[in-house]
């Protein structure tokens, strides 16, 4: 059963074909034309069902657009938070959070888990050993922290993640560059310390920077949203097969 899976989050749009659960090739786009380049996606190939996240709501025209597309729709925004409820997830999570947390319950049955996204934001989510929703918090994403400094203080420079940051500066940039990513490290750790027992997820685009700074063992899972969405795409798959 082939399925796409796309993913548009606040800076990019990330896409994956994928049977099953095994995700195949993988595509990523940064622009204004992301119904095109999900119909570009489409006119190799049809898929059995189509699951998209979208952390803005998708137009209805959008919506009827794709669903002549392919075999089944499935969309996850925020005027679709029931597909949340059913799998015993609060509706206000955004599409990203709850993928990881349904792909980090299947990776990790019967184990807590602590969830770090570092993406735009840095997101933290716990789910216990039940596979329950424990709760968590958003705030800003690595990259986000230094273009803030530089936008909001008028005076610092704009700097770029470091190679490898120091703990404490002794210049303005190295200030900058242990200020943001130490701060990132300190607040992780912290977070770690809440539930010890828990196994440890880092996902997103700086979550192997941040896992090799880490004292405690770290899974890096670079594509676990995607899988969470493939976990969908099969789930829907089976039952437009009965």
């Amino acid at each position: 059963m082939a399925s796409l899976l796309i993913e548009i989050g606040n800076t990019a749009l990330k896409a994956a074909w994928a049977e099953g659960i095994t995700l195949g090739k993988t595509f990523r786009y940064q622009g204004e034309k992301m119904m095109e380049f999900i119909l570009s996606l489409l006119k190799k190939e049809k898929p059995e069902v189509m699951v998209l996240s979208s952390v803005h709501v998708l137009p209805q025209a959008d919506i009827q657009l794709l669903e002549k597309e392919c075999g089944r729709l499935v969309v996850l925004d925020k005027d679709h938070g029931s597909l949340l409820v059913s799998r015993s997830l609060p509706e206000y999570l955004s599409p990203d959070r709850a993928a990881s947390i349904l792909a980090a319950r299947y990776l990790f049955k019967g184990k807590g888990c602590t969830l770090v996204d570092f993406g735009t934001t840095l997101t933290i989510d716990f789910i216990d050993a039940d596979g329950m929703y424990r709760g968590g918090n958003i705030s800003l994403g690595c990259r986000t922290r230094f273009k803030a400094l530089n936008r909001y203080s008028r005076a610092l420079p704009l700097i770029n993640t470091p190679a490898d940051a120091p703990l404490v500066g002794l210049s303005e940039t190295a200030s900058i560059e242990a200020g943001v990513v130490s701060g990132i490290q300190f607040e992780i750790e912290r977070y770690l310390d809440l539930h010890p027992d828990n196994i440890a997820v880092f996902t997103g685009g700086d979550a192997n920077y941040f896992a090799k700074r880490m004292k405690s063992s770290i899974f890096v899972i670079s594509n676990l949203v995607m899988m969470g969405l493939a976990l969908m795409a099969e789930e829907y798959g089976r039952k437009n097969e009965k």
